[in-house]
């Protein structure tokens, strides 16, 4: 009995110390943990981060120092950490070969959030598509397409490529050609189409508006039409126009060449 008492307090005498220590840095260390994690948040929050990084940076923060803090605790027991390092360095490594490919959207998807070529709700051209984003993710960014299908699309093929943003600008000019006959009234044409622009109210005076002639073409001559309007109303102006020109070009006797074929038949005559 008394050998045992011995051993307990040699023991006690021993690792007692290093044990006290080792849950004193567990206990503080997790505090200090707590508030810098808490800082970096704070922070990202401020700078008015997407909440899905700040979520995702937090807790990655979270988890790093707390595996630094369990290292020195050990390290106060006596146990040697520096197999610890080396086995989490090489974990860290065989992970990283492993998910490249999700290590690389992730980067990708940081890009995108930070430097914000695009917005939830504007529409986009990237990554081999183009539709409205609703969603830009760690990993991936989600768009809606004209016709309503949804697209999932990985942000390293995002940013591999160039990405064009119809929405990022108020304005954009609407470019169309209409052709005219060779017989036709330039003149005529022209005073058409800038007076259709005029009575449209939606196209903007400021830009304003271009009609010239740009091809005297095999058989028209073409004219390019280029009204500056707001970025909403682009489309509406688009298809409204061309109806319009070609209802007013039918009233006012201007006409608009298209392809055609003169076939010629020729009767053979047999001997």
């Amino acid at each position: 009995m008394e050998q045992a008492t011995e051993l307990i307090k040699a023991f006690a005498m021993e690792y007692g110390l290093k044990i006290i220590g080792a849950i004193a840095i567990l206990f503080i260390g997790r505090i200090i943990v707590g508030i810098l994690s808490s800082m970096v948040r704070k922070l990202m929050d401020r700078a008015g981060t997407d909440a899905t990084l700040t979520k995702f940076v937090y807790s990655l923060t979270r988890t790093a120092l707390m595996i630094f803090v369990v290292i020195a605790a050990l390290g106060t027991l006596g146990v040697e950490t520096t197999s610890f390092v080396a086995i989490i360095g090489a974990a860290g490594l065989a992970v990283g070969f492993a998910l490249q490919g999700s290590l690389s959207n992730f980067a990708s998807g940081v890009m995108l959030i930070i430097f914000r070529p695009f917005k939830t709700g504007d529409y986009v051209e990237a990554g081999g598509t183009s539709g409205s984003v609703d969603s830009i993710g760690i990993f991936v960014t989600i768009m809606t397409t004209p016709d309503n299908k949804k697209i999932i699309i990985p942000n390293s093929k995002i940013t591999g490529d160039t990405i064009t943003n119809y929405s990022a600008m108020d304005t954009r000019r609407i470019d169309m050609v209409f052709g005219i006959g060779y017989g036709d009234d330039i003149k005529k044409a022209k005073e058409i189409l800038e007076r259709i622009m005029a009575e449209d109210n939606r196209i903007l005076k400021d830009p304003a508006p271009m009609v010239a002639v740009s091809e005297l073409a095999d058989s028209s001559v073409n004219f390019v039409v280029r009204p500056w309007v707001k970025k909403e109303d682009y489309w509406g102006v688009f298809f409204d126009m061309t109806e319009t020109v070609k209802l007013t070009f039918d009233n006012k006797g201007i006409s608009i060449p298209f392809p055609q074929q003169d076939v010629h038949m020729h009767q053979a005559t047999t001997s």
